[in-house]
């Protein structure tokens, strides 16, 4: 596989081990708004409503670990060690997710939704600098689309899963005698857990740190660059790969927030309405390794302007498609909103992998891990934004936090034409203008 994808074979059972975890992870986000609503969980609710309190739940993640990436992501490129970084983290999360099952106020759940997120800031930006230390320059993209790909399936399955698990609940099992039963709710937490664990002994059995260059403890060259220092343009181009990295983020994040209104719009049950989620990652898990491994060919650049360009078109039209009603007495269609979903995934899969990649390509050998937290801190931030940012907007038409995020995406064309360029030499050229 290595010879024939390009793509080292540490690599594949790291994604393998990031699917695994991924599963678990995701899982909460279905399972988690069900167990708030449910009699499981009561207490002080600090004034918030239930959709309040789910929302603050399910974007602490995102806010707790962002920030942090920067940090963790430095601080393996200081010791020259990932691995050890990654096996805390997935301990951390094995341990919250367990904990999730004895718990029984908001307090809790708050508290165990910020320790997830603390291991995420040790997952995310080692693992993908793993694969940026492990790839070489030729075959970057393809082992970057092919990690995103496996990640991602996990993120898809999940959700699909989860709540059958919840509502085949009770479960009940006898051992020696002794008869145990949990609810459905114990039952999401335990194998949650479970798919921690799983990925844990993947990573202590598969994985071996490669031998990188440390960088000097006293050096303080490895924080975020916002202008590029160079003069030749106006911001780092890392910086501004993590900026577009935002944009689209925020991009996908808006719809999820949004499925009580687009369920009554298009007039459709909560089954479409996840199969519209999914649709995004539907397509990302079918483009992201062809994409990457273009990228070694045709170049990165050409690949992350076509993905910003797209995302504009793709982004509104989720904001208009339940509006068709108005126009011509026409019924709107739930299967072009998978449609305009299913093409901002390929939107994004031009640009994320890609752009992993070239942030990968200028990286210095001994500050991948803080070079690319950039682009994941980014992303999450993103993800944790957008439900947040669709939940205000929405107030003055359902068009509007659409409306909002294609602005955001043609900001990313912009910055893409303009404050990103090649590194290496592409083997093959798609003419570009710009």
């Amino acid at each position: 596989m290595k010879n024939r994808l390009g793509v080292n074979p540490q690599v594949i059972a790291l994604a393998l081990a990031r699917m695994s975890e991924s599963v678990g992870n995701s899982f909460l986000i279905v399972v988690l708004p069900l167990f708030i609503a449910s009699d499981f969980v009561s207490g002080n609710a600090f004034g918030l409503t239930e959709v309040a309190i789910t929302g603050i739940v399910l974007s602490l993640f995102g806010f707790v670990n962002s920030p942090l990436q920067p940090f963790t992501g430095r601080l393996s490129d200081r010791t020259g060690r990932r691995k050890i970084f990654v096996l805390f983290g997935l301990v951390l999360i094995a341990a919250a997710s367990f904990a999730y099952s004895l718990a029984s106020s908001y307090w809790h759940l708050l508290g165990l939704r910020v320790l997830q997120g603390i291991a995420g800031a040790f997952i995310i930006p080692t693992t993908v600098a793993l694969v940026n230390d492990l790839a070489a320059e030729g075959n970057r993209g393809g082992n970057m689309g092919t990690y995103n790909t496996f990640r991602l399936v996990g993120f898809g399955v999940g959700p699909i899963a989860a709540g059958g698990v919840v509502d085949a609940g009770p479960y009940s099992l006898s051992l020696g005698g002794i008869s145990v039963t949990f609810s459905g709710y114990d039952a999401a937490f335990y194998f949650a857990a479970c798919t921690a664990t799983v990925a844990f002994l993947l990573v202590t059995i598969l994985i071996r740190d490669p031998d990188i260059e440390t960088t000097d403890g006293d050096d303080d060259s490895g924080g975020i660059a916002v202008f590029d220092q160079s003069g030749e343009q106006l911001l780092d181009p890392v910086f501004a790969l993590g900026v577009i990295s935002f944009f689209m983020a925020v991009g996908i994040a808006i719809f999820a927030t949004l499925g009580d209104i687009v369920n009554a719009k298009l007039d459709q049950g909560p089954t479409m309405f996840g199969l519209q989620f999914s649709a995004f990652v539907l397509a990302q898990i079918l483009l992201q390794a062809p994409i990457g491994r273009a990228t070694d060919f045709y170049g990165r650049r050409v690949f992350i302007l076509a993905g910003t360009v797209l995302l504009v078109p793709t982004t509104l039209a989720q904001g208009l498609i339940p509006e068709i009603a108005l126009f011509g007495g026409l019924a709107p269609d739930s299967w072009l909103m998978f449609g305009a979903r299913f093409f901002q995934g390929a939107a994004g899969a031009m640009v994320f992998a890609p752009a992993l990649a070239l942030a990968g390509d200028i990286a210095p050998d001994d500050r991948s891990g803080s070079t690319l937290s950039v682009l994941t801190m980014a992303f999450g931030f993103g993800v944790a934004f957008g439900p947040l940012i669709s939940g205000f907007l929405v107030a003055w038409g359902f068009v509007v936090p659409f409306a909002v995020a294609a602005f955001l995406a043609a900001a990313g064309v912009v910055l893409a034409l303009t404050q990103v360029e090649e590194v290496i030499t592409p083997q093959r050229t798609i003419p570009l203008v710009g």
